[in-house]
């Protein structure tokens, strides 16, 4: 069978920006796929699909990818890259895990091409804020439960000069919390949510690896969850789910309350 191409052809002297999923090559859309398998020069994330690399043979790798508290690619290099080989014809693909414009620096990448007068084509990406919770059963809306959800980078710490976020509000704001990049001050962040009012028996689910080989769940509170992921050693990549939603445990839920109009 032949696929149809989903991706126009890429065109040289252009920058595509792929959101290449949560990390299982087959949650990378077709259209993602389909662009990085043209591309002359592929500038990838450390946590994006890599496995599709080798469906794209001919193409120039680049890592660019940032460890927490490790070795990283400044992002202004990262943009000079993407430049320099777009002005020299090439067409050039930047791989990122999730969504490109969800804590991605797509933005910023996109600027930096368009100030450059470089051409800049967006393929959306599946976000891990959304499809982390869902492989792992926690739904982020639930009717008569929630309704809404809220996705919030954690990676600066409560009370930092650089923190925007008003976490006491948060606590108050009635949706499901997702928390990004929050394993480092997962302490305090739980704290603030505390003292903003947010109940300490609050149900959480920790989402490790998602949609990888080795995923797994850590279900816990509010009041306990600095002190479980610490006993677990849980290291980024990780999503933490704050909310009601969280306590739920869809793996036992009943079939017939499930589908009622079946019976």
């Amino acid at each position: 069978m032949t696929i149809p191409r989903y991706a126009p052809d890429l065109v040289p002297g252009t920058v595509t920006l792929v959101g290449g999923g949560p990390g299982d090559p087959g949650l990378i859309t077709l259209a993602g796929y389909q662009a990085v398998c043209q591309a002359d020069v592929i500038l990838y994330d450390r946590l994006a699909p890599q496995d599709i690399l080798a469906d794209a043979p001919a193409a120039e790798k680049i890592p660019v990818g940032k460890v927490p508290r490790g070795p990283y690619v400044p992002q202004e290099r990262i943009n000079e890259l993407l430049v320099e080989h777009a002005r020299a014809g090439q067409r050039v693909v930047r791989l990122k895990g999730g969504d490109s414009f969800v804590f991605g620096r797509g933005g910023e990448e996109w600027q930096a091409c368009a100030a450059a007068g470089v051409p800049v084509r967006v393929i959306p990406g599946v976000t891990s804020s959304v499809a982390g919770p869902e492989l792992a059963g926690v739904p982020l809306t639930h009717r008569h439960m929630v309704q809404g959800f809220t996705v919030v980078s954690g990676h600066v710490a409560p009370g930092d000069s650089r923190s925007v976020l008003d976490w006491g509000q948060l606590a108050r704001c009635g949706t499901t919390l997702v928390i990004l990049m929050g394993v480092a001050h997962i302490k305090r962040i739980a704290e603030d949510l505390m003292g903003g009012g947010l109940a300490g028996d609050t149900p959480v689910a920790v989402v490790r690896e998602a949609s990888l080989p080795d995923q797994s769940v850590i279900s816990t509170t509010l009041a306990e969850v600095a002190d479980v992921m610490a006993a677990a050693e849980v290291r980024p990549p990780a999503i933490v789910v704050v909310g009601d939603v969280a306590g739920l445990d869809l793996d036992h839920t009943d079939a017939a309350a499930r589908h009622p109009s079946d019976h």
